[in-house]
């Protein structure tokens, strides 16, 4: 299993290695959105299917398996974006529990 920090840091290492850290932080952002739809494209197959005659009938195992890729791909992305403003993955963890927290202190 691999921890936050160590993940992070293989991400940047990989994605520096294939040059892709090159590309302008708006491109970047772009591919965030793009792999944001298609996270909301495997959980419409996964919810209530895809009913296409041109895709092939997939199990729900495999359906699983696709929105756990998408999501590693929209992680990747903001790894990278994390990374590029060196952010640590827990520095982004806590502010967003404290402020969920703080905003809905009180009314849980």
């Amino acid at each position: 299993m691999l921890d936050t920090s160590t993940f992070q840091s293989w991400v940047k290492e990989y994605y520096e290695s294939r040059g892709w850290t090159e590309l302008d932080i708006f491109v970047r952002i772009g591919f965030l959105a793009e792999e944001t739809g298609e996270v909301a494209r495997a959980i419409r197959a996964l919810e209530v299917g895809r009913d296409r005659p041109d895709e092939d009938t997939r199990t729900q195992e495999e359906l699983k398996q696709e929105l756990v890729e998408e999501l590693g791909d929209v992680l990747g992305n903001v790894i990278v974006i994390a990374n590029k403003y060196d952010i640590p993955l827990e520095d982004i963890f806590k502010s967003h529990r404290n402020k969920l927290q703080k905003r809905y202190q009180g009314n849980e």
